[in-house]
């Protein structure tokens, strides 16, 4: 009976347990995709901006917290955070307002991109002569973004819980570090400081557990058994996810202090006096007139007189088709 109430608790634990771990394990199975930001709602949600695209140039966004990777009483010489931090931030100036803000340019592979132009123009040269065409001329930024990955803050906070009863047991430990990222934009004009932004992003990792210890049949018998997965937040997705908020962040910001403006959606066409209708309940409320209608096919009646320049609309003209299965027109 006591074997039996063992192995049901050794069953209980180990399917708590493992559930995560082997759900971690299936979703591996699908590795490598693509992937996605860890922010895309908050990149896409950007107002657009009024006017053209804002030139920019990205030059680099290294490490300069110098920090190690964690561990338990072992030195490790590999880095903390990421080394190439730039991509990440390349990548969240061409997606931020759904990719409507920024022209980034290449200046982190500056020399690979001067020495393959410099292959071409010599190539050119010496085949076609004189008859050469000239390569375009690079595109200049007028802003720069610099920054770096300024702290990684390891243990920040530590805790976990756990209880064992009669040799059973089990228990959970967490742990948080922190990672900050710095950025500015700097007028290439002027040189001056524009916008300042700092984010940070907490890491979290987790560990759970379950473990038996008895003695079984008077003392001669030993059962010792022991279950337990962690999942650790990665680094980088992290970093990533601070830089794009950063890159948020230096948007809203530069609207706020009047560097740019967000583009004005507001409806300034003519305004209805009536509450539209569904083009059903137009047709039976005003059967004699009419309607103006948009792509949703809500319909309000319009005077004759009235002049329409707006190519989402439809009039339908039910004196003259009765018919409503034409309802498309070409406009007064």
């Amino acid at each position: 009976m006591k074997i039996l109430a063992v192995i049901l608790s050794l069953g209980f634990l180990g399917g708590c347990a493992m559930n995560p771990s082997l759900q971690t394990l299936k979703d591996s199975e699908t590795s490598p995709t693509v992937q996605a930001s860890p922010i895309q709602e908050r990149l896409e949600d950007v107002p657009a901006i009024e006017g053209q695209k804002i030139t920019i140039a990205v030059y680099q966004f290294s490490d300069k917290t110098g920090q190690r990777k964690p561990s338990d009483g072992v030195a490790k010489l590999s880095s903390a955070v990421t080394q190439g931090g730039e991509i990440w931030v390349i990548k969240a100036l061409q997606d931020v307002g759904d990719e409507g803000w920024f022209n980034v340019v290449e200046r982190v592979g500056m020399d690979n991109l001067i020495k393959e132009r410099q292959l071409i123009r010599q190539t050119r040269e010496s085949y076609e002569g004189k008859d050469a065409v000239a390569l375009k001329p690079l595109l200049f930024a007028g802003l720069i973004l610099e920054g770096g990955v300024v702290g990684y803050d390891s243990n920040v906070a530590v805790g976990g819980a756990g209880a064992r009863w009669l040799g059973v047991g089990s228990s959970t430990q967490y742990r948080i570090d922190t990672v900050t990222v710095g950025i500015r934009i700097v007028s290439v004009s002027t040189g001056k400081v524009l916008l300042s932004i700092a984010t940070e992003k907490t890491i979290a990792s987790h560990q759970s557990g379950a473990d038996i210890f008895r003695f079984l049949d008077m003392g001669t018998k030993l059962l010792e058994t022991e279950i337990g997965f962690s999942v650790n937040e990665p680094v980088n997705y992290a970093t990533r996810a601070a830089i794009e908020q950063a890159v948020v962040e230096l948007v809203y910001e530069g609207e706020r202090k009047g560097l740019w403006k967000f583009k004005d959606n507001t409806y300034t066409g003519p305004v209805p006096k009536v509450k539209p209708l569904t083009l059903n309940e137009a047709l039976a409320k005003w059967p004699d007139s009419r309607l103006h209608c948009n792509k949703d096919d809500m319909c309000y009646p319009i005077n004759e007189d009235t002049q329409e320049g707006n190519n989402e609309v439809k009039d339908i003209d039910t004196a003259i088709n009765g018919n409503d299965n034409d309802t498309s027109g070409n406009g007064e």
